[in-house]
């Protein structure tokens, strides 16, 4: 009997220890089995937003387990950010993340959370081409002659918001042509495009989704591409790199983050669903209609494009003494 009790015990104590010690491989197997919250920091409607439900949607066909879309704006991005940094690090909460949240590991040196320490990537969903927009009341046709007239007079230029991609495209292009340029924030994409199609901005440098209609209406003139390739959806319009300005090269882009503690064997899992997802045409289509070029790398690329981003803009944010709101 004693021998009996010894065995159970030490049976149990083998088990304590070394079944505990792969607790990822342990939920990995069963994963998932209940409901994923898919933290949006943004309001709904936006391109994130529309990103987030198409993955969610078609993930949680595939999966038969429902994703839940939660839009937590404020902050700039940084409550929902902190959400999901702060969440039990099982799977079951994502992030959609932009280039804003590289930006603000410079801009809020104070921020609740650490985004090189307390999340971690699981893909790069998808990039936005970066477009130099103008009005077409202003008298310029080219992106030289824009510049040309920063140099003459102070430029107003638009963004949708500090530390947003328009801003950093804004800064980068001051700082490349060498212009004189009047930052203007406003709260969100749509209120900047109202007042560069008013005129009361001179130019805004945006994402495509955001100017295309308005190009296509007639009602903005697009002067280059940020980008080292042409579009398809404007293939008449220089990049700047043809255009003399090849640093000028910005995308927007949104991607999948979890906590930092997330087994591997669970961010491999996730990052194989959502490659899956934007691998099937109808999801391609519709990806590509809103204006993104489909990247779906692995976890291990998109944390270090990551990296390399939080380097790239916190210089930026640095040399031109870019301050939060």
């Amino acid at each position: 009997m004693k021998s009996t009790i010894f065995f159970g015990s030490f049976a149990a104590m083998i088990f304590m220890v070394f079944g505990t010690a792969v607790p990822g491989a342990a939920s990995a197997q069963g994963y998932p089995s209940k409901t994923i919250r898919y933290v949006v920091p943004f309001p709904p409607g936006g391109i994130t937003d529309m990103m987030a439900r198409t993955i969610g949607q078609k993930t949680s066909d595939a999966w038969k387990q429902a994703v839940v879309v939660d839009n937590r704006a404020g902050g700039n991005a940084l409550i929902g950010a902190d959400l999901v940094a702060k969440s039990s690090p099982d799977g079951y909460t994502w992030l959609a993340m932009t280039i804003t949240h590289t930006v603000n590991a410079t801009l809020f040196p104070q921020a609740p959370f650490s985004f090189t320490k307390d999340l971690k990537a699981v893909s790069v969903l998808g990039s936005l081409p970066m477009v130099v927009v103008v009005p077409q009341s202003l008298p310029v046709k080219s992106l030289a002659d824009l510049t040309a007239l920063g140099h003459k007079r102070s430029l107003n230029g638009g963004s949708s918001g500090n530390g947003t991609p328009q801003h950093l495209a804004l800064e980068l292009y001051r700082q490349l042509a060498g212009i004189n340029a009047q930052h203007i924030p406003f709260k969100g994409g749509a209120p900047s495009m109202i007042s560069l199609i008013g005129g009361e901005l001179d130019f805004v440098i945006t994402g495509l989704p955001e100017c295309l209609p308005h190009i296509k209406s007639g009602k903005l003139r697009a002067l280059a591409i940020a980008s080292s390739a042409r579009h398809p959806f404007i293939p008449e319009v220089q990049t700047t790199a043809e255009l003399g300005l090849p640093s000028l090269t910005i995308t927007s882009w949104t991607g999948l983050m979890v906590p930092s503690g997330t087994p591997k064997d669970i961010v491999a899992r996730i990052n194989a669903e959502v490659a899956s997802v934007l691998k099937q045409p109808d999801t391609a289509e519709r990806v590509r209609a809103q204006g993104f070029d489909i990247v779906a790398n692995s976890a291990e690329a998109a944390q270090s494009f990551m990296a390399a981003e939080v380097e790239r803009w916190g210089k930026l944010v640095r040399e031109a003494n870019i301050k939060a709101d």
